[in-house]
């Protein structure tokens, strides 16, 4: 039975080894920021550096494996409708909303919904690394190395569907910028299926 983040929000949980997360965008156009943990040992996590060094690319779909700080598969990518997914930014938060928006009374965004979420396992705001943004676009100029945010290239019903590797702590949001939401906030739709 899938499970539903509401818009700017965030949630964790365990997901055991050889199950099944499908991460599904229900309205379209809405990223969801994924932090992976190894449930043993809270200090292997998600390595945006890594995965992109040893897939030589920084755009991942289906076959592609997101590897730990220690160079160990936490998860791999096994199915995926978009095929457009951000590994480069960091979460957002207050501080990107004040730096990049000028808001002077921002939301915690997909930062602070993750540590809130993820402080019941003993994990804090400096164990946040660069989250894997699924259905996120963000368009790289080759040249100049230029980027921007582009609305995300999902429709109403996308999903990508990974395999975890290990025994894992997951974060996930439903992500709390306008820019790389096409304009609005929209749910996100979660479910493990357990190894079989």
């Amino acid at each position: 039975m899938p499970h539903r983040i509401e818009p700017r929000s965030g949630v964790a949980f365990e997901v055991p080894k050889g199950a099944l997360l499908t991460v599904t965008d229900p309205t379209g156009e809405q990223v969801a920021d994924l932090l992976a943990f190894r449930k043993d040992d809270i200090r292997e996590v998600i390595s945006s550096g890594r995965t992109l060094d040893y897939a030589s690319r920084i755009y991942l779909t289906t076959g592609d494996k997101l590897y730990s700080n220690r160079s160990n598969v936490l998860l791999e990518i096994i199915e995926d409708d978009v095929g457009r997914h951000d590994f480069l930014l960091t979460p957002c938060s207050k501080d990107t909303f004040r730096i990049i928006y000028g808001d002077t009374d921002p939301h915690r965004g997909c930062f602070g919904n993750l540590v809130a979420a993820l402080e019941t396992y003993g994990i804090g705001p400096d164990d946040i690394p660069v989250a894997f943004n699924c259905f996120m676009n963000v368009p790289v100029d080759g040249t100049t190395g230029e980027l921007r945010v582009d609305p995300p290239l999902s429709k109403a019903g996308d999903r990508i569907v990974f395999r975890a590797m290990d025994d894992l702590i997951i974060g996930l949001t439903a992500c709390s910028a306008l820019q790389s939401n096409n304009g609005s906030f929209k749910p996100i739709d979660w479910e493990v299926t357990p190894p079989e």
